[in-house]
């Protein structure tokens, strides 16, 4: 039975910062990090930015509903020493997009509907490219969580496959049935985007299209055939993706992971924020590091023009323990 629980509160470690109500993102952070000589750099990517703020786009719950682990085993699959899915399946667009998703701890639905995108693409042969809408799953599945307030992948992956998500691109795109209607805004620096703020309202659920959109809400809909969760193995995660596709993962994020800017995250210093939802597209080795590829959904302005590269293979922070994944109908 799908049933909702309290997000279960994360043991702070002992830090040199204590949890502020602004969050550490000074220049001597950032120093502290680069000195550390790791395997990542930092850079500013949020300033002056209020720690609840931070913390409600952190909307994952990383208990709760789960699926069935996908039985299959991976030891016998020769699988390449660095994999990109951008560079795999080029013919499908919405591997490289990079989505927004605003004052919204909605991670959770983007994580999911940019994976689902991307595997419609491609188990279609790259014939049918479409966006899966954020805004549908966001507002309408009340089994996923709490809507801008947080949620739960796995049920997003229950959703689509037995309830159906429309289309929908990106704010005031007018692409798909259901474009999503928070507006984008500058989580980090200052840019041409307007400064984020508070976290928005969930939106209303909507059984309808926008007026001008050829389809009915029903006539729109896409299933899945299946949804599961993958096992807690770098090797089955991989070939997860080398065969079907980007998947959804979830992590616990610290503080030094707001500041990321190249190279292959590790967590050096900070407290923990919350639970992250992502996609994973691929996997490969920077300097003798293992990392998975992955997009975020903060807009291009963080990290490495949106994407980033963490540890495999160590479940660090937990990134491999919450994969999930799903076949479409034809």
């Amino acid at each position: 039975m799908w049933t909702l629980c309290l997000l279960c509160l994360l043991s702070v470690q002992s830090v040199v910062w204590a949890e502020p109500h602004l969050l550490p993102l000074s220049e001597e952070m950032v120093n502290y990090i680069n000195k550390a000589n790791t395997t990542w750099k930092a850079g500013h990517n949020f300033q002056n930015v209020d720690y609840s703020y931070v913390k409600a786009l952190c909307g994952t719950y990383m208990d709760g509903p789960t699926l069935p682990v996908l039985e299959e085993y991976a030891e016998d699959i020769k699988l390449p020493e660095n994999f990109d899915a951008r560079e795999q399946w080029p013919n499908c667009p919405t591997i490289k997009e990079i989505r927004d998703q605003g004052s919204c701890g909605s991670c959770w639905a983007f994580g999911a509907v940019e994976a689902i995108s991307d595997r419609v693409c491609i188990h279609s042969n790259s014939n049918v490219s479409i966006e899966i809408s954020a805004q549908d799953l966001l507002s309408c599945c009340h089994i996923c969580g709490f809507g801008c307030h947080g949620g739960y992948p796995a049920a997003a992956w229950y959703y689509w496959r037995k309830r159906g998500l429309v289309t929908g691109g990106l704010y005031d795109s007018n692409i798909g049935c259901q474009p999503y209607t928070i507006p984008p805004c500058e989580h980090h620096v200052s840019g041409s985007r307007p400064q984020c703020k508070s976290l928005e309202h969930t939106p209303h659920c909507k059984s309808q299209c926008e007026a001008e959109y050829k389809n009915s809400y029903k006539a729109d809909k896409h299933y899945g055939m299946s949804a599961y969760h993958v096992r807690s193995k770098a090797q089955a995660i991989m070939a997860e993706i080398y065969k079907n596709g980007p998947v959804e993962g979830a992590f616990t994020v610290f503080g030094d992971f707001l500041l990321y800017k190249t190279g292959v995250y590790q967590h050096v210093h900070g407290f923990p924020v919350g639970g992250h939802a992502i996609k994973i597209l691929g996997w490969g080795t920077e300097n003798g590091t293992s990392y998975w590829l992955c997009a975020n959904s903060w807009n291009t302005d963080w990290g490495d023009n949106g994407f980033f590269k963490i540890l495999r293979g160590k479940n660090h922070c937990g990134i491999e323990s919450q994969i999930y994944a799903g076949i479409p109908k034809n």
